[in-house]
Order: C-alpha cells, then structure tokens, then sequence
C-alpha cells in the first residue's frame, strides 16, 4: 500500500463551533456539518483513548502522588470554599480538577472519579440562582477576579467530556451568561484581564453542544476588548531583557497561557491562527529560552541564563497551548514543541514519585536549599523556590501541575475531517467508529527512548479513512516500512475498504549532537531528549514548623519538603571532538529518574575549576584550565535528573 509524506497545509476554522473540543456525537447530524465546515483536529476524549507503556506509567505514578491525594490533606483543596469550607476559594479547586479529573477516567479509577463528583457535585449545588458559580457573597462580586470563573468552567466542561454528566452543560451557560452580565458594569482585572481568552475554550464548547445564542457573540467581544491584547504587546516588544520587577505582562505562566489566545480568537474571526503565536513564540525563546524547550520565569521572565528558573505552572500552561495550537493549526511544529517540553521540562521540575515538586527548575541546579535572603538568583520569588516539596514559594503550582500527563495522553489522537491523526508518538490505544463501523489504532513504542514507533490498525468493518502520522521534527531522518520519509511532517496512510488489518513501522534516525547556547556554552541532545550530567545526590527531609503554622497543613511523609544536594562532582567541561557512546537501558519503576533513566550517554570529559556560591553554580567556570586527564562522565536524560548540569563549555 502507498505511503505519502507530505506537509500539511496550514488550516483555520471557519466556524467557531467546530473549535478545539470533542465531537459530540450524541447530537444528531452535528458530525456532517462540523466536518464540512471545519479545517481543524478535534481532540478524542478519556472514553476512546487509553495511554499504554511508560505513559500510563507515569499517569499511575501520578495518581500514586500529589495528584491522588491532595485532596486528602492539603487544606486549600480539601477544606475549599468551592465544597463549603473556609479556605481558598478562588484557582486552586478548579486547576486540581482540570487535570485531576481526565486522570481519573484516564485509568478508568473509580475512586478517583467519586472524589472527582463529590466536588462537582458541591460546586453545582452551591451555585447561584442568577447562575453566578465562584464562592463569594454577592456584594464581594464587584472585587473578585473572574479568572476563577472561566477556570472552573473549563474544568467543569473537561467533567462533562469524561461523565458525560448531563447538569453541566446547563450549569456552565448559566455561569458564563451571568460572566457576559456581570462584565456590563464590572471590567476585567489582574488575572482576568490578562487570562481573558481561557474563557472562549468552554464558550466554543457549549456552542458545540447548545448552538449559537446571542448571549454567547457578546461575551466573545466583551473579554476581547476588556482583556489584554497581547498582539499589541509583541508588536512592541519591550521584554528583551529581565526586568528584574513583578509584573503581569512579563509573568511567565501568563506568556505561556497568551500563546494561544490570538489563535482562539482568530477561529472566530476567519484569520489565520498560526501566525501571532508563532511570531510571539521565537520572541520568548530567543530573549528567554531554556535549553529544555521553555522560555525562563521565576516568576517573570527572566533571560537566557541557565542558572534562573522557570515555574512549573508555565510548563504546563505552555504543553496546553501547543496542544491547542497544534488542533487549531494542524502544523507539525507545535507537536514537536510540545514534545519537547513534556519529556525534557516536565519531569525534570517533579520528584520521580510525583510526590514533591519544585516551584522553579534550573537547567544547570547543583543544589535544591533554602537560599539566602539577600543572595536570592530568582527575580521575584522566594529563597525555597527550588526545593523539592509540597508547596515551595507558592502553591499555585502544586494546584496545577496535574493537567500536565493527563492532555499528553489526550494529544495522542486527534480526529480531522479526513480520517484519524496520530500526533504524538507515544503508546496507547484508540478505540473509535469511522461512519459508523469500529476502528481500533494502537501505537506500540517506548519512544521517546527508543527510536521505534510502531502503528497498528483493526479495521474489522472495512471502512474508508486516512491515518496521519506526524514524523517528529527532532530526528535526523526517518523510514516507514523501509522508504525515507520527510521529518516534521505528516505521514498520510490510506486505510481502504479491503484492509482489515494494517501495520505500519516507522524509524527514526537519532544521532548525538550539540548545540551552542546563548551562554557560549553547549548542550547535548539526541531526538527530541536534551541530556544532562547524571549528578549524585543526598535527599534530606525539611521539618518545616514555619509552613506549618503558615498554612495550616503539616508535611506528612512522602508529601514533604526536600533539600537535594550534590554528592559527586559536576564541575566538567565537555572535550571537543571527545568520544561519546550511547546506552539503552531496562526502565526502572519510575522512567524519569536518575536511577531508571531508559538510555544514557557516555562522553569524555575535563575536570576544571568552578565553583558554587549560595547553593548555585556561578554562571561560567572560573577558569578553563584543566590537565590533560579525560574522564568518561555519564549524561541521562535532562526529564530524568533531580540535580544536574546542563550547560557547559566544551574545551
């Protein structure tokens, strides 16, 4: 059977309804006409995608973690104002549900779903008769930060993608017509303001399964005009350097969020989705990228250094909005670049177990402590930001970094007016219909730490679609079934009538390489993984009375704070033209960690003078001297190390 690689065309929707959400095939001819109208991918939902391999894996480790428990102790979740309790009553509920609840019907948990209801259910019945849902007293309203209530309406129609619970639909229209009321005599503000686009996903969603209502055009004008128009911001672009003060134009978790806004916008408007965001993107990398495929920020942006941070909320604020770019754009760039952030960025910043977390990581960390008050590298933020814990600097982190595998899993598969696309190469099972007959596709692989990508399709009713495979833009080539085809484009494999069953074989080529960073300095890669120096390292437990008078919740084992130091050396520089080797390994019980790292490379390396101040490398070695000794230094994967060095001169 013919295979043909081609590069997708760039499409838009030409419908705002067909936006960025499940087909919901349970309303009558919606199917045909949003397929004839629309140029975009429509995400499949927990229902028909099962992850499999080290992405299930991770999802297990995940609810094993913080993400499984939260709500069991920490007290700005399990004692919410959303539920009836005193506590936070604004973000934190609705980001843990955002990612908490496709994690639960991702590994079809039962338990997990009835917590997951037990708080949908308090949110519902907590809401007000004239439809307004956040936890405030009416006269509050007026000073409140609606930033919470487009948050817990996404989450609330994330609910009804995996329940298919038949309330919410009717609970998030009354909440976001109230939303388009209360915005007559009360503009946007603060975290509104700037986050005023995240409103249109569950907007678009409910057109899809109500229609259109006048109610609904007016609210996208509204949050337009009143939020910040970040278009304008970037055609002056003032943010080449840090500059070292707080503020929301420059906070990183806002730049990774904005990514999106003009492109969800555009879909309503018939323009082109793709060239704002890719036009802001290359302006945040270049004044402020990480060699780990995301731009700095602790908390605002914070330049090119590999010793400043960069939060872990814009990791995966930023994998969301390279998802929806990525179904909005049908460009193969925005999968490789949310490749890039989830198996380099993501794990590296969380415990093996998922159990701590940092607030900010470094791409050269030597150490994880406390800082000292007036030696802080961060720009914004507090001493503790690097540490391993429960909630170090702020805990809007810990609240939100469970969405981060659960979308992965769910930017696997992609529906599109043609026939079924396979986005990210990582293994699990599709289990859909195709006009009305069943198809099944599972990707068996353990890329990204193996170059092997396998395809398979049952196809036990014959029916006629197109199977589209993204050939990741990080490899040095690739085959299918043997025959070259192009990277960083789309792969399209007929799937006809007469085909019951078909197997397709993709490889990838992957070479070690390096690349010169900003610093001067280099970094090693190989596909789509940067690699890091393996470090050593102590783990001590922090009793941290301060946090516990502070916040109110005790740090009970393994849901503690960490100080993470070094216990061999890491002061090297890479030997130009030195010898390096590449290692497969076994994966151990947790794949991104130092010690169940999957592959490891081997390079020859100088021992030379550099030394740390403050619980930090200092930014270049002190000297490049060095003797003429070599020795073999092992690097894993940058996702699988807690200390590391990342960024070094070569000599």
């Amino acid at each position: 059977m013919k295979i043909k690689a081609f590069r997708r065309p760039r499409g838009y929707a030409n419908n705002i309804a067909s936006l960025c959400a499940p087909l919901d095939r349970q309303v009558p001819g919606e199917e045909k006409s949003l397929k004839q109208k629309a140029s975009v991918m429509m995400p499949y939902t927990t229902n028909e995608v099962k992850p499999k391999g080290w992405l299930l894996r991770q999802l297990q480790i995940q609810a094993n973690g913080l993400s499984g428990h939260l709500d069991e102790f920490w007290l700005d979740i399990k004692e919410s104002k959303w539920i009836g309790g005193d506590r936070e009553a604004w973000e934190r509920v609705p980001y843990w549900l955002d990612g908490f609840v496709p994690l639960a019907w991702l590994l079809d948990d039962e338990h997990l779903k009835q917590r997951a209801k037990r708080y949908i259910d308090g949110i519902l019945e907590r809401q007000c008769e004239d439809g307004w849902i956040c936890p405030c007293e009416k006269k509050e309203r007026a000073a409140y930060d609606v930033w919470a209530a487009l948050l817990i309406c996404k989450a609330l129609m994330v609910y009804y993608d995996c329940s298919r619970d038949e309330r919410i639909p009717d609970a998030v229209a009354r909440a976001l017509r109230q939303l388009n009321l209360h915005l007559e005599h009360h503009s946007l503000f603060n975290w509104g303001a700037a986050r005023w686009y995240e409103g249109l996903i569950p907007l678009y969603r409910l057109m899809r399964i109500r229609g259109r209502e006048d109610w609904m055009e007016e609210l996208i004008v509204k949050l337009s005009v009143q939020g910040t128009h970040y278009p304008t911001l970037y055609k002056n672009w003032y943010y080449k350097q840090p500059k070292n003060r707080w503020d929301l134009l420059t906070h990183v978790v806002n730049q990774a969020m904005m990514l999106k806004s003009d492109a969800l916008l555009a879909c309503a408007q018939g323009r082109d989705p793709d060239a704002f965001a890719e036009h802001a993107w290359r302006l945040l990398m270049k004044h402020h990228g990480q060699a780990y495929g995301h731009f700095s920020g602790d908390e605002c942006l914070s330049g090119t250094e590999p010793t400043q941070g960069t939060e872990l909320c814009g990791v995966v604020e930023a994998m969301y909005s390279y998802e929806v770019l990525s179904a909005l754009t049908m460009a193969p760039k925005w999968g490789d670049r949310l490749e890039a952030a989830a198996v380099n960025a993501l794990p590296a910043t969380l415990s093996p177990d998922m159990c701590s977390h940092q607030y900010v990581q470094m791409a050269n960390q030597i150490e994880c402590s406390v800082q000292p008050q007036e030696h802080i590298v961060y720009r914004t933020i507090s001493a503790d930001s690097n540490l391993f814990g429960l909630e170090p600097s702020f805990g809007c982190c810990t609240a939100n970094l469970h969405q981060g595998y659960p979308k992965l899993a769910l930017s696997v598969f992609f529906e599109d007016r043609e026939g079924i696309v396979a986005w990210m190469p990582y293994p699990a099972e599709l289990k859909t219909e195709r006009k009305g007959k069943p198809v099944t596709v599972r990707i068996v692989t353990d890329y990204p730490f193996r170059d092997t990508v396998v395809y398979e399709v049952e196809n036990p009713g014959g029916a006629e679609f197109r199977l589209s495979v993204r050939v990741p833009g990080s490899a040095d080539g690739a085959t299918a079934d043997g025959k070259a085809v192009p990277v960083g484009t789309m792969l399209d494999i007929p799937i006809s009538g007469d085909c019951k069953n078909r197997r397709v074989e993709l490889r990838l080529q992957a070479s070690i390489r390096t690349e010169q960073r900003p610093s001067g300095m280099f970094v090693m890669r190989r596909g789509p993984l940067l690699y890091a120096l393996r470090i050593r390292e102590k783990w001590t437990e922090i009793d941290y009375e301060r946090k516990k008078t502070d916040t109110g919740t005790p740090r009970v084992y393994p849901f503690c704070d960490y100080r993470v130091e070094a216990e061999s050396p890491w002061n090297y520089a890479l030997v130009k033209g030195g010898r390096m080797t590449y290692e497969e390994r076994e994966p151990g019980a947790y794949p991104f960690s130092p010690d169940g790292a999957p592959c490891a490379i081997h390079a020859e390396m100088y021992e030379i003078p550099w030394t740390k101040e403050y619980g930090r490398c200092r930014n270049r070695p002190d000297s490049t001297r060095h003797d003429a000794k070599r020795h073999v230094v092992e690097w894993i994967p940058y996702g699988c190390t807690n200390l590391r060095m990342t960024e070094l001169p070569m000599l």
